[in-house]
């Protein structure tokens, strides 16, 4: 299993650009498919990014485009780059490894966009 801590969150403007990292520990990470979820105050968790133990990528609509996940398996680290972000891109950025029977969570990164 692999333990997960968030960092690169901040204060952007719109527009602005903003990469996170996701640095795992513990055994295995180049097994884990990883995802990054966004959950805003109030409101349910949401998906934004996915990356297998290949390279194919997933992104919802909301942020296809502009986010792009990476992962460097020799760093053992995930990353989102996020570019022309907006107001509702404002949320605590979560990292998640998966596989086929367990997943785990990092603590979260606050990203705050505004002017």
């Amino acid at each position: 299993q692999v333990q997960l801590v968030e960092s690169g969150g901040g204060l952007v403007q719109p527009g602005g650009s903003l990469r996170l990292s996701c640095a795992a520990s513990g055994s295995g990470f180049s097994s884990y498919g990883m995802r990054w979820f966004r959950q805003a105050p109030g409101k349910q968790r949401e998906f934004v990014a996915g990356i297998t133990t290949g390279v194919a990528t997933n992104y919802p609509d909301s942020v296809r485009g502009r986010f792009t996940i990476s992962r460097d398996n020799a760093k053992n680290t995930v990353y989102l780059q996020m570019s022309s972000l907006k107001p509702e891109d404002t949320a605590v950025y979560y990292c998640n490894a998966y596989d086929w029977r367990e997943q785990f969570w990092g603590q979260g990164t606050q990203v705050t966009v505004s002017s």
